[in-house]
């Protein structure tokens, strides 16, 4: 195949995208991985950047990574929950226990993943101490964020470009 022959596959390719369904499970998995990779980008940047933070090879990053996604996904949705019960009681007394209650949450949770991290990889992994840890989770947090806002920026041109092809092709 020419070189011309190639860029005129590839411009037709472009052109026209195949339309891609997803399952929800292929979603789930998407937004894992995403998640997973996005966490080691971050915590390989606070080793590098940071003293205290210290993981004793990238494999050990990626696992931590998955370990740090699985923890704090399991305390957001505990505090998720813990937040939806004060909802449901009216007053400022129930707005001040539910504040409390998320606060001291996502206030020792920074423990159990010092913790959690500490039991799972021993001296191999040292996050640094509790401040570190909090600047670690919010970066995690914000990156996750960023990404997946990138991400659906990304899709609502194509969502309007296909429309736009289903109503030419009608």
């Amino acid at each position: 195949m020419t070189p011309r022959q190639q860029g005129a596959r590839l411009r037709l390719a472009m052109e026209d995208p195949p339309i891609i369904n997803q399952t929800s499970r292929q979603r789930q998995f998407t937004s894992v991985m995403t998640d997973v990779l996005v966490y080691t980008v971050v915590l390989n940047l606070f080793v590098e950047y940071a003293e205290s933070v210290v993981i004793d090879s990238f494999s050990i990053s990626i696992l931590t990574a998955i370990v740090l996604k699985v923890i704090l996904d399991v305390i957001l949705a505990f505090e998720h929950r813990v937040s939806e019960f004060f909802k449901r009681f009216e007053g400022a007394l129930a707005r001040v226990m539910g504040f409390l209650a998320v606060w001291a949450i996502l206030f020792g949770s920074k423990f159990v993943i010092l913790e959690v991290i500490d039991i799972v990889f021993g001296d191999h992994v040292e996050l640094g101490g509790f401040l570190m840890v909090i600047a670690i989770v919010v970066s995690l947090m914000v990156a996750r964020e960023l990404v997946s806002r990138i991400y659906l920026a990304l899709g609502e041109g194509d969502a309007a470009d296909s429309t736009r092809q289903g109503q030419g092709a009608a």
